[in-house]
């Protein structure tokens, strides 16, 4: 037991920080990244029909212009990391909002299809960004006692993001009386619904100028004495400052930068573990959990639900998902990841095999007949809801641990790579999918999250009180 008048062990976190404060406002300034991330993936869910009927373009074109943002996602999380180390994690945050700013007002006043498009994929770079730069900078300024609960912002910010959007969207719908293509503030709904990202991504902007560069890039470039700074202000003046230092010092100087090569092996190009991590990536996004924040409105509103309750339909879903978020956060690190993923997939596969049922009857007066209307509805968000508690945490939970430490960073960018390429497949191919037969669409997805049981039983391993050292 230690006395109150014992002195602090050098290096030591205290138990309840004095600026604990402070540091989860920092935190939480930093998420903000995670947010826009979440509300501009999530809020171009209002505007599809919009864009169809404005600019008269078939599902094909559509998809391209939804999911073309997402090729921006990919471009942005790559050059991510290697711009944060040359010129900080707080300026690549304010380039990020930046680029979510022109995006927003880009996107909200197009000239044509063509520049909607293009504005898109500015934003997609944004979020790709922001998924990088967040979850590192909160690592880097979180004292290591509530690293864990801090980095949780990230992933909590970007659910609130995706509900945040959706309830604005159907806010706006009923200030336009329904109509998305309805006059408001002299321009159409959606583009409104697009424009109104300008005041988080401004006020994302501002957070950054007031909160402090990371310790570790200061001590990169040899700011020494600000990364003593930063390390008082958030960590308090009990702990022994140069021992810290030291600490972080010692420790960027056992990394060693990973490389595309150091993944390949045998007769499979990349290594097993390698490709398990590629396979958690690809099931996570097969399943087709992006069709409900993309196009959940136009789904609904295809088998005969009013535009305004399809709107808070979508809202409904982003509250659910916050929901199973929180419950994989809580759970994440008592039962293990490996049981939360089988449990995930077999509710995933419940849902979606429902939604396959509802949707192959015939709509009756454009509508589904109302047993399979609710069986639908129902189904939806059970989906959602055991995707939130499950493969939407656990996956990345399971990319950050299983790789050996020689290769974690590049296994893990190839992991993510893999990530957003099935995310773009499943958006674009949605919309023709969708048209040929929506029912069989949903059994494909069912199919995926069937197929992700044995793949977890077989090959993934649990990482649950195990050491990242301990990966091999």
């Amino acid at each position: 037991m230690t006395s109150a008048s014992q002195a602090p062990v050098p290096g030591a976190t205290p138990a309840h920080p004095e600026h604990l404060g402070h540091v989860i406002f920092i935190a939480a300034a930093a998420a903000m990244g995670g947010f826009l991330f979440g509300y501009d993936s999530a809020v171009i869910n209002g505007a599809v029909e919009a864009i169809r009927d404005r600019y008269d373009i078939g599902s094909a074109a559509l998809a391209q212009v939804i999911a073309i943002a997402l090729i921006g996602c990919a471009v942005g999380a790559a050059a991510a990391g290697r711009m944060a180390d040359r010129i900080g994690r707080i300026r690549c945050m304010q380039i990020s909002a930046t680029l979510f700013t022109v995006s927003a007002i880009g996107s909200a006043l197009p000239f044509a299809l063509w520049d909607l498009a293009f504005w898109r994929i500015i934003g997609g770079f944004a979020i790709g960004m922001a998924s990088v730069i967040g979850p590192a900078y909160i690592a880097e300024v979180s004292p290591p006692a509530y690293r864990g609960r801090l980095g949780s912002f990230q992933q909590a910010a970007i659910v609130v993001g995706i509900a945040i959007s959706q309830l604005v969207n159907y806010a706006i719908l009923n200030a336009a009386d329904g109509d998305q293509r309805g006059q408001l503030l002299g321009v159409e709904a959606w583009q409104v619904m697009l424009g109104v990202m300008v005041i988080p991504a401004v006020l994302y902007g501002l957070l950054s100028f007031v909160i402090p560069e990371s310790p570790r890039f200061l001590l990169e470039v040899g700011r020494r004495d600000r990364a003593r700074e930063v390390l008082e202000e958030v960590e308090g003046d009990k702990i022994d400052l140069d021992a810290r230092v030291a600490e972080i010092e010692a420790a960027m100087r056992r990394e060693t930068k990973s490389t595309f090569k150091d993944l390949l092996g045998g007769s499979f190009l990349f290594l097993p573990i390698v490709w398990i991590g590629i396979g958690l990536s690809v099931f996570q996004q097969f399943v087709g959990i992006n069709v409900a924040f993309y196009y959940s409105s136009t789904l609904w509103q295809s088998v005969g639900v009013d535009p305004t309750d399809s709107f808070f339909y979508s809202f409904t879903t982003s509250i659910i998902n916050i929901i199973g978020t929180v419950i994989a956060m809580i759970f994440v690190d008592r039962i293990g990841r490996k049981p939360l993923a089988l449990i995930g997939s077999v509710g995933m596969a419940i849902g979606l095999g429902l939604e396959a049922w509802a949707f192959s009857y015939d709509l009756v007066d454009g509508k589904l007949p109302a047993t399979q209307g609710w069986v639908a509805l129902i189904a939806a968000h059970v989906f959602v809801l055991f995707f939130a508690l499950s493969w939407g945490v656990v996956v990345w939970v399971f990319l950050g641990e299983m790789f050996p430490n020689r290769i974690r960073a590049a296994a893990l960018g190839v992991a993510a790579s893999a990530q957003w390429i099935a995310n773009w497949a499943i958006t674009a191919s949605f919309p023709s999918l969708a048209d040929w037969n929506l029912s069989a669409t949903y059994v494909i997805y069912t199919c995926f999250a069937v197929l992700s049981i044995p793949f977890v039983l077989k090959f993934v391993k649990e990482t649950k009180g195990k050491a990242l050292e301990e990966m091999g």
